[in-house]
């Protein structure tokens, strides 16, 4: 695979939506939603698995589905079964590896939109660094950053974007988010996400960068980013729509808005909540030059807090199977990295 391909990945959905959009204002980038290829549709195992055309055409139904339809529904395996039967039809001379094919579904899609760079937005690529520079080698990485508290308070609130305008989101799919939230695991997962992330931090194909530093310095951070993907600068990138935030209804307005940098200081998280998770990943943000706060906690309430993360992480869990391939694989890398 070699021609170039962008990656955004990250610890914050936030960030990496915010990125979307932006690199979608570039004439030449366009980013597909949300496509969950790794984890979900392929493990490591299947690096030089070769599939039957049934199961090529089965993948590419459930990446167009993805791509139409987004993450959050219900899948339908054969709703876009006859587009994929087509797609395989016209690369029938290629070894169907899962991974070429993604590549030239994002490809696809990406002249489609009469633009010639994909880019692939989904944070948890950022445990899959390593895989996606070696099946494409001239990938380009943007790995976002963003405070764990701040995540804490989004994921915390995510659930009600229902309530918000996002009415794509189910009530099992509401139910799902509200579960998943605990602070211990998420703070877990950041740490995961941002060492997994660090291994890389000397590799010139991926650059880091703070979601804070585009809030507060947007056009000489968009301009390293620009650099480090090798693609034209203007400031036009930067006009993209304020929405999507758990915090506050969509708008109509447009530009990149400073006041979320800091959000979770004003309210929505209690004093036991930034504690666990300054407690869990307080060394991490020293080195992220996050600061602490140190809140003073009530002992009951923390003690409450802890009780509850075992029931929290069953019940995430049990609701989230179907969407990883490989369980093991998935809690080695999100709770171990």
């Amino acid at each position: 695979i070699e021609q170039p391909y962008f990656f955004i990945v990250g610890n914050s959905r936030s960030g990496t939506t915010m990125m979307l959009r932006i690199l979608n204002n570039h004439p030449k980038v366009f980013v597909l939603n949300e496509l969950h290829f790794f984890e979900q549709l392929w493990t490591p195992s299947d690096k030089n698995v070769i599939l039957s055309k049934e199961a090529a055409t089965l993948l590419i139904s459930k990446l167009f589905f993805i791509q139409k339809e987004g993450y959050t529904g219900e899948m339908d395996e054969n709703k876009y079964k006859n587009e994929a039967s087509v797609f395989i039809d016209n690369y029938k001379d290629i070894p169907f590896h899962p991974h070429v094919l993604y590549a030239e579904f994002m490809s696809l899609i990406t002249r489609q939109e009469g633009k010639t760079i994909p880019c692939e937005k989904t944070p948890q690529n950022v445990f899959y660094i390593q895989e996606i520079l070696e099946l494409f080698p001239n990938a380009k990485i943007i790995n976002m950053v963003r405070d764990p508290r701040a995540i804490l308070l989004s994921q915390k609130r995510k659930w009600l974007r229902r309530k918000m305008g996002a009415i794509f989101i189910t009530k099992k799919e509401a139910f799902r988010l509200r579960i998943n939230y605990h602070p211990y695991t998420l703070s877990k997962l950041w740490n995961a996400a941002v060492n997994a992330a660090n291994k890389f931090n000397k590799n010139p194909q991926v650059l880091t960068v703070k979601f804070e530093d585009i809030l507060n310095q947007p056009f000489p951070t968009i301009q390293s980013i620009c650099q480090h993907l090798e693609i034209d600068f203007s400031e036009e990138i930067l006009n993209i729509p304020q929405a999507s935030s758990s915090n506050e209804a969509d708008s109509n307005e447009r530009g990149i808005k400073k006041e979320r940098a800091g959000n979770w200081k004003n309210g929505g998280l209690s004093d036991e909540e930034i504690a666990i998770c300054e407690k869990t990943s307080g060394s991490l943000l020293t080195q992220m030059n996050y600061p602490l706060i140190q809140p003073k906690t009530n002992p009951f309430k923390l003690m409450g807090w802890y009780l509850l993360f075992p029931i929290k992480l069953a019940l995430a869990l049990l609701f989230n199977l179907n969407r990883m391939k490989s369980i093991s694989e998935t809690i080695k890398r999100r709770l171990t990295s």
